[in-house]
């Protein structure tokens, strides 16, 4: 799929079109909705490049949240290392 992107917009962004697209992949990594493999490919970025626009912009390359505490403490004591 191609997506077009109007010079309008473009100028009214005041980026260029690879920062427009490295914004658009850094906001759907940051949300969530693609990996860091696809985001990459989206900024036209090797992986390594892009894990560095992250740390640029304090995105977190893992999102590591109260949940996922609480089952890895869940999961140790069912382990027995707990």
């Amino acid at each position: 799929m191609s997506i077009v992107i109007s010079d309008e917009i473009l100028q009214a962004s005041q980026l260029s079109p690879s920062e427009f697209r490295q914004e658009i992949a850094l906001h759907l990594f940051q949300t969530g909705r693609l990996t860091l493999g696809y985001a990459s490919q989206l900024a036209d970025l090797q992986p390594n490049a892009f894990r560095q626009l992250l740390k640029q912009h304090n995105i977190p390359l893992y999102c590591y949240d109260v949940e996922d505490f609480e089952l890895d403490l869940k999961n140790l004591r069912e382990l027995g290392r707990l």
